[in-house]
């Protein structure tokens, strides 16, 4: 306790009560907790289970996490790359649960915003629940993160999804568009202690103050794209009440909203109830802080502020100066193919054909770095197939001959190296491991050319 700083120790005790003590003494000990959330669209929460040898018990909130009792070096192990699952604290692990018990409630497609959305634990984790006609935007203000964030709901590879890096005032020009918004805004960090240093040497009375402020900022400018009736999930990794409880209720207040209480199967989760949430924290739960409140709004849409109608423009493709509707064989019935032109050259783009006009509209108006699937670059008469349609989950397998990588091969081929597969067939060919598309080789017998991309390249041997 010692470690800490007294005001956070004062503010701890006011919030917990007496279970801080157990709290201040599960973060003193720095023992945090690893655990993985399988890609259902991919492989089963069983069958990956069975591949980690310190795999413990499945997490009591979401079916297809489990925790590990040693952490491996993830980066080494192909079936990250593939998109097989993504490595989430399991306290993390609940807004996403809590998203899926929202999406039970509406029948009709659902439009989701994950405001501030890196690395993409929440994102992957709202993908995982999607039907086909919803749409989930991922958004991430920071441009370096927003790069991870693409990458990492790449390799997840749900169509239905695309990436943003919009500022969030930047929403208010969709208004009513949302039926449900996902905020788990930048805070003072208090519930990664045990993770983070940093975070312990940063704290202070006037950084929580100065974090509820721009968190109360960052929901207003969000607010009139939410609809009225629509939810909005909150959540911080941190405990103070400020930021948390007390932000709550200023939403409801100020922008005209109602607490909706976790009660019910969610709230079994052992987490403790705040007045208008749930608050997770080592020694109560088993992994780091994460607060979380389910506010539904009530507050009707402000005069003028409506989204106007939109009609499809043909070159508002990825900053394309041009896009014509062609077939290609190697898209899946149900997604719509384009040649566009980009600053990289031309490509071939698919979209899912149900939500093609309404992707295209939010490439015209925000921000847009990944949508729909990147197919292949356009090399003359060549067509050079992309990683994201390896990795997308509507990837065709028999598209191209598969070869199965070794552990090393698929090692070699994740840091962009060359390999050799004399024995295969020359061509594009898709290579897996443990049956898992990870990408293409150019095979020319000799030596196969890695088509993996050079901005994801595996830099730890």
């Amino acid at each position: 306790m010692a470690l800490f700083p007294q005001e956070f120790i004062d503010s701890t005790r006011a919030v917990f009560g007496d279970r801080a003590e157990v709290v201040l003494e599960a973060l003193s000990a720095g023992d945090s907790v690893t655990a993985v959330r399988a890609n259902p669209a991919k492989i089963s929460a069983s069958t990956l289970r069975g591949r980690f040898a310190a795999a413990g018990e499945f997490v009591p909130w979401c079916g297809d996490a489990f925790y590990l009792d040693e952490r491996p070096v993830f980066s080494l192990d192909p079936m990250l790359h593939a998109g097989a699952y993504y490595v989430q604290d399991p306290s993390a692990m609940f807004v996403g649960a809590v998203a899926k018990m929202v999406f039970s409630e509406f029948e009709d497609p659902l439009k989701v915003l994950d405001l501030c959305a890196a690395p993409g634990g929440k994102s992957t984790a709202v993908a995982a629940s999607l039907r086909p006609s919803d749409l989930l935007v991922s958004n991430e203000v920071i441009g370096s993160r927003a790069s991870i964030l693409a990458e990492n709901m790449v390799k997840w590879g749900t169509g239905n999804a695309i990436v943003t890096n919009n500022d969030p005032k930047d929403f208010a020009r969709l208004a009513e568009t949302f039926d449900i918004i996902l905020a788990d805004v930048p805070c003072s960090g208090e519930g990664m202690f045990r993770k983070d240093a940093g975070a312990v040497a940063e704290w202070s009375l006037e950084n929580v103050r100065l974090c509820a402020a721009r968190q109360r900022r960052i929901v207003a400018d969000v607010w009139d794209s939410l609809r009225e009736g629509g939810y909005l999930i909150y959540s911080t990794c941190t405990f103070n009440s400020s930021e948390n409880d007390d932000n709550v209720k200023w939403i409801c207040r100020e922008l005209g909203a109602d607490v909706e209480l976790l009660t019910g199967a969610l709230a079994s989760s052992g987490a403790m109830e705040t007045k208008y949430g749930l608050q997770f924290a080592p020694g109560i739960t088993r992994g780091e802080g994460q607060y979380v409140a389910l506010l539904r709004k009530t507050a009707p849409a402000k005069t003028g502020k409506q989204s106007k109608p939109f009609t499809v423009k043909r070159a508002s493709t990825m900053g394309s100066k041009s896009a014509k509707s062609i077939k290609c064989d190697w898209v899946l019935t149900g997604m719509t193919c384009y040649e566009v032109e980009t600053s990289a050259g031309k490509m071939l783009k698919a979209y899912p054909s149900n939500l093609e006009s309404e992707i295209r509209s939010h490439e015209s108006r925000l921000k847009v770095i990944r949508s729909g699937v990147a197919v292949a670059s356009v090399k003359g008469r060549d067509l050079v197939p992309q990683a994201d349609l390896a990795l997308s989950q509507a990837f065709n397998s028999e598209t191209f001959p598969q070869v199965e990588l070794t552990r090393e091969q698929a090692l070699q081929f994740l840091r962009c190296e060359a390999i050799q597969l004399p024995d295969a067939p020359k061509g594009f060919l898709t290579v897996t491991y443990e049956q898992l598309p990870i990408g293409f080789v150019k095979n020319l017998g000799s030596r196969a050319n890695n088509l993996f991309p050079q901005s994801w390249r595996l830099r730890i041997s």
